[in-house]
């Protein structure tokens, strides 16, 4: 990038007619398929999924899903954050990631979790910077990677007290 030149990075959300650019993102990003459920779960959260957008190219994406708890809580799990390898480093996954966060504040959502192979330091390091903890760890939770264990990380928050 050539000095002094600002580079945006915007969030969309996902729609029917946008719903392939997460299906090509996620076939470049992560090891493992995702079924029609997910892609249907993606829709259904909102605006708590979003693609990025560096210079109007589509290099990032979060995909949560809203789960119902007992007492009509709800909670967010995070399906998948990811940001194509040249463009990591830039802020995306964390204005993904402060996005979906503030929405948790704005919606009174205090507990966010996702599951991280055991062996992604990256990931693990990265969701740590922002509150979350490991809680729980899966056994043989992938099917066809390595290694097959997983970490559960959770974030909870006590809605809207969260910092900007």
């Amino acid at each position: 990038m050539g000095a002094g030149r600002e580079v945006s990075i915007s969030l969309d959300g996902v729609r029917d007619k946008n719903l392939m650019q997460l299906k090509k993102l996620n076939l470049a990003l992560f090891p493992v398929r995702y079924n029609d459920k997910y892609y249907a779960d993606a829709l259904l959260a909102g605006d708590f999924t979003k693609l990025a957008y560096y210079s109007d190219i589509c290099v990032g994406a979060i995909a949560c899903r809203l789960e119902k708890e007992g007492g009509g809580q709800v909670r967010v799990y995070i399906m998948t954050l990811g940001v194509l390898a040249p463009y990591r480093g830039l802020g995306i996954g964390t204005k993904l990631l402060n996005h979906v966060l503030d929405l948790c504040s704005k919606h009174n959502i205090s507990e966010v979790y996702l599951h991280v192979q055991t062996n992604n330091e990256d990931a693990i390091n990265f969701y740590k910077k922002f509150g979350f903890e490991i809680t729980e760890t899966i056994q043989n939770y992938y099917t066809n990677i390595t290694p097959p264990d997983c970490y559960v990380l959770t974030r909870h928050t006590v809605p809207g007290t969260m910092k900007k």
